[in-house]
């Protein structure tokens, strides 16, 4: 579990809450990549506001904090700045579905090198449980005393649709299983949308739901049009990596081999191109 990866501080989480799974979950895939040689020093986090970001506080690796769904524009900025970095983006349903979904949509469309893990709970948690991009219709919450009256994104389906390479579900009281796929996300070169089946036991307690509908896929579909079928799926929740495919990242797009941080010029290079540019 590696203790060493915590911080100390105190977790405020509620007890119960499915951000513990996520939490553990992370910790594993941290210890196994570095088994496989990719080092904490590669790795680098981002993640905005909102229950999930406080994985932040909670767990010792590099990174900042963003505005409200801003994770995921930050965590590219990042991986363009240094593309030997391996960017993890935490977000939530309301911060990346709602107020950052343009970032995310854009993220996959160009297929930037980057893992998004998306703490999906179907509510506003942090703000003591208003309706999200993914609460279910009739959910009842402080801004819908008599029941959503709005359906749901599916945002498995939107992700495809947008041209994310690398899509997965899985629920947070899974932690072997998610930890794997986070092993997967990060490895693989392209945009990695990691959904994750969060629940709320104070607003939107899901455990049992989860537990009963969550169906394990064994293979990845093999054609974008398969996984859409998967990911339409309602009755039956389809969890483990639907989807996955290679396609040139955004960076190997933009720069090739080149990397701005190892190829930077020194201080008296730029300042003779700037006296050369200068003088001209």
């Amino acid at each position: 579990m590696r203790d060493e990866l915590l911080t100390g501080a105190e977790n405020t989480w509620c007890p119960g809450c499915g951000n513990f799974g996520i939490l553990n979950a992370v910790k594993r895939a941290v210890s196994a990549l570095e088994e496989r040689g990719i080092g904490r020093d590669r790795l680098f986090m981002t993640a905005c506001i909102g229950c999930h970001a406080k994985i932040f506080d909670y767990l010792s690796l590099s990174g900042v904090y963003a505005l409200h769904g801003r994770s995921v524009s930050v965590a590219q900025g990042v991986k363009l700045a240094n593309p030997d970095l391996k960017v993890l983006a935490f977000t939530g349903d309301g911060a990346g579905y709602g107020e950052g979904i343009a970032h995310l949509l854009f993220a996959a469309k160009r297929n930037a090198d980057i893992t998004v893990i998306v703490h999906d709970n179907g509510v506003y948690a942090l703000t003591t449980g208003q309706r999200s991009p993914t609460s279910a219709a009739g959910f009842e919450g402080p801004s819908t005393p008599q029941g959503n009256e709005e359906d749901p994104f599916n945002p498995l389906v939107l992700m495809l649709a947008a041209g994310a390479t690398f899509v997965a579900r899985e629920f947070s009281a899974r932690i072997d299983e998610l930890s794997g796929i986070i092993s997967a996300a990060v490895e693989h070169d392209g945009f990695s949308l990691v959904e994750v089946l969060q629940p709320s036991v104070t607003y939107s307690n899901t455990y049992e739901e989860y537990g009963a509908a969550v169906d394990t896929v064994r293979e990845p579909a093999a054609t974008l049009d398969d996984a859409l079928k998967l990911a339409r799926q309602k009755e039956r929740l389809p969890s483990g990596i639907l989807y996955r495919v290679e396609r040139p990242s955004h960076g190997t797009r933009l720069y090739g081999d080149r990397n701005p941080v190892a190829g930077h010029p020194s201080r008296d290079k730029r300042l003779e191109r700037v006296n050369a540019l200068v003088s001209s």
